[in-house]
């Protein structure tokens, strides 16, 4: 299974990460450990929600629509 995740900052709540991956406890300990350069700044960080997918080509493509402008604005609408 492979995962679209969605995080928030505790250290400032206006920001938020969208990404993938097949192991969301192992990623999400990386993110708070500041090995992800793009969310180090903003350390400590919480799950939000994530959508479970089979297909690993259908999860990168649901990832970028997620970071899109209207993908953006849809999973902010929802989850914040």
């Amino acid at each position: 299974m492979y995962y679209v995740y969605f995080l928030r900052s505790l250290k400032n709540h206006k920001k938020t990460y969208v990404g993938f991956t097949e192991n969301i406890d192992q990623r999400l300990a990386e993110h708070n450990t500041g090995k992800n350069p793009s969310t180090a700044r903003h350390i400590p960080w919480e799950l939000m929600g994530y959508v479970a997918i089979p297909s690993r080509s259908k999860a990168l493509a649901m990832e970028r629509y997620f970071k899109s402008g209207s993908g953006h604005a849809f999973w902010h609408k929802h989850f914040l």
